[in-house]
């Protein structure tokens, strides 16, 4: 599962700051305005405090304001030091809306108030238009591109730009294209290369009927045709499950059949004796157990030692192919098993070893000495993959050529 993007990689945080950065600056330049009013307001109030005097300056009495009432300016009750009381009531200072000295005039009224605010809603979107036209252009060409890959051009990709949700939305179309594209070439080359091997057991089969009644040995040629026949079947069952693996979803238990607990010992011991390959394991193994398919994980064993029977005996001998299954790593928790055949052929050379894998590749010269189609290693590969593990080719200590293939336990284990 992919992680989810951080807060400040969010394509909707973003656009909520664009607009909270807009709305914070016309608010700030708001009460600017406002600061400027309230200043210019207070320039022009009266003291806090009124002092009469005579008219030798000489202090007759002094107050400070009362509340203001209503509409009425601030007044002032100064008791004089005759023992008279003053009252003093001075008017609201004016004021001249539109004038320069009242820069916040042009609100005192309500057109002037709306036009405040469309003031506002403007810088608003001013300053959100270069963003959510820059996601718009983003999300037009994305659209441009899935419209160019749902006409047929598989080779299309989404442009990757930043790390937000859009550039998260193109990387995992992009990766499903890859992997789309990737199982169409695969599917057309299997087809390709399944047309090609099952022309030769089919002229084979067309020559032995043809020839079976002139034949000096009618029982050997009808051996011959059925080994043909054999053939043939294990080719479209190979392709079949190769076909099925590429398609199947690894989560579909349905897909590939039940998955449970698998005796992986047993089973390499039933196929060592079927082939009569030596099996060499240690004593005091632990038990062999791994979460799986047991059908798949057959058919990888088997699959290994027909290949190691085909181009790795001894003298003819069965038993020169040796398998053998440790667990890894030999001592602590127990993580995996490695399973490995070693047989006493050519090898293979270094650089083909990454090759033998892939779907009908063979060694120069293995199809017409010693039969196959090229799928089985293949199959390994894909299973063991299927499973959480991997396959490699090495050389053989003893010469030849040693498959090995890692299939991990997992820690949960299958109701």
């Amino acid at each position: 599962m992919a992680a989810i993007p951080r807060l400040h990689r969010q394509l909707a945080l973003r656009l909520w700051l664009a607009v909270v950065a807009a709305v914070t600056v016309t608010t700030l330049l708001l009460g600017w305005m406002w600061r400027l009013q309230w200043e210019h307001e207070r320039a022009q109030r009266p003291g806090r405090e009124v002092v009469v005097r005579n008219a030798a300056g000489e202090v007759l009495g002094q107050a400070p304001a009362q509340r203001m009432r209503g509409s009425q300016g601030p007044e002032f009750v100064v008791p004089l030091n005759s023992g008279e009381v003053l009252t003093i009531q001075l008017p609201r200072p004016p004021r001249t809306p539109g004038t320069r000295s009242d820069p916040f005039g042009p609100m005192q009224s309500l057109g002037g108030f709306v036009a405040l605010l469309v003031a506002l809603a403007v810088a608003v979107a001013l300053g959100a238009y270069p963003i959510v036209r820059r996601l718009t252009q983003r999300l037009e060409a994305l659209q441009r591109g899935v419209e160019r890959w749902g006409a047929g051009d598989l080779s299309a990709r989404l442009p990757v730009q930043g790390r937000d949700e859009v550039a998260f939305l193109a990387r995992r179309f992009n990766a499903a294209a890859d992997r789309v594209q990737s199982l169409l070439v695969a599917h057309k080359t299997l087809l390709a290369n399944a047309s090609h091997e099952l022309r030769s057991p089919l002229a084979r089969i067309r020559m032995g009927l043809a020839l079976l009644d002139g034949a000096a040995d009618p029982a050997a040629q009808r051996r011959e045709i059925e080994r043909n026949i054999t053939e043939l079947d294990e080719l479209v069952d190979e392709i079949l499950l190769a076909s099925r693996l590429d398609l199947a979803d690894p989560t579909d238990a349905a897909a590939l059949g039940p998955r449970e607990e698998v005796d992986l010992l047993g089973l390499v011991a039933e196929e060592c004796a079927r082939t009569g390959a030596t099996l060499a394991v240690a004593d005091g193994l632990p038990p062999a157990v791994l979460p799986g398919h047991p059908r798949l994980l057959r058919r990888l064993v088997r699959n290994l030692l027909e290949n190691a029977r085909r181009h790795g005996l001894r003298d003819g001998d069965p038993a020169s192919v040796t398998v053998a299954l440790e667990p890894q790593p030999a001592s602590g928790p127990l993580t995996a098993w490695v399973l490995s055949v070693s047989d006493h052929g050519p090898g293979v050379p270094e650089a083909l070893r990454e090759r033998i894998f892939e779907p009908f590749f063979r060694l120069p010269g293995a199809s017409e000495r010693e039969g196959g189609v090229g799928l089985g290693l293949s199959l390994v590969r894909t299973i063991a993959r299927r499973h959480g593990g991997d396959a490699c080719c090495e050389v053989s200590p003893a010469g030849g050529a040693r498959f090995v293939v890692r299939l991990p336990v997992f820690a949960h284990r299958l109701p």
